[in-house]
Order: structure tokens, then C-alpha cells, then sequence
């Protein structure tokens, strides 16, 4: 079966398709100074953004991990979540508090999608 590497850095890979899933890299927001809300919302554009370049979508995601630099910031974060959210497909979904790579990130998001 084949690998399909979408966005490769240094260190990682933006997304990774393998056996008909998508596997997304942890996605932080480009600009750091945005509070917690602006962070996700920025985030998810990443990942809709990752998911069309794998030839699928929001509605496909099957799991994803929330990674919260602080817990206060669950109520920000989930407004951003809860406008993006296809509420007809949700995802299982985690959400924990973590000391993240970059003190100024407060959200970072993992998941993984279905292709279409």
C-alpha cells in the first residue's frame, strides 16, 4: 500500500494517508498571539485545508485529540469548535490539558479522517 506524505517539514509531516485513513500531525495556529478561540478557529482552517488536499473532508474526521495549554480555555476554544463543527458527522473526540512545545500556543489538535 502506498504512503502518501502531505506537507513534509523538518521534523514531520503536515498529514500522512495510509489504508484509506488520514492521519493529521498536531495543527497549532500560525499566529500565537490569538487568544484561545482564535487559536482553534485558526487551526481548523489548517485542517480543512489538510483534509481537501487529501481529497476529503470535516465530515470524514473520524477521531480527534484537543490538546488545551489550560483548561480555563475549554468554553474559547469549544465556540470556535462548536461554528466549525459538521453536526451531523461529530467525531469522537478528546480534550486534555498539556504543556504545549511554545508557551504562547493554547490549543494544538490531532486527528484522524476517512478518505472519501
Amino acid at each position: 500500500m502506498t504512503i502518501t506524505r502531505l506537507e513534509p517539514e523538518e521534523r514531520l509531516t503536515g498529514a500522512v494517508i495510509y489504508n484509506g485513513l488520514v492521519h493529521l500531525a498536531g495543527q497549532v495556529a500560525d499566529d500565537a498571539s490569538l487568544d484561545a478561540e482564535g487559536q482553534m478557529a485558526d487551526i481548523l482552517g489548517q485542517v480543512d485545508a489538510l483534509l481537501a488536499k487529501a481529497g476529503t473532508d470535516k465530515s470524514r474526521l473520524l477521531s480527534v485529540q484537543i490538546f488545551l495549554a489550560d483548561m480555563s480555555d475549554m468554553a474559547a476554544m469549544n465556540r470556535a469548535w462548536d461554528a466549525w463543527l459538521d453536526r451531523n458527522n461529530k467525531p469522537a473526540r478528546a480534550t486534555v490539558e498539556a504543556k504545549l512545545a511554545n508557551p504562547a500556543w493554547r490549543v494544538e489538535l490531532t486527528g484522524i479522517a476517512a478518505l472519501r
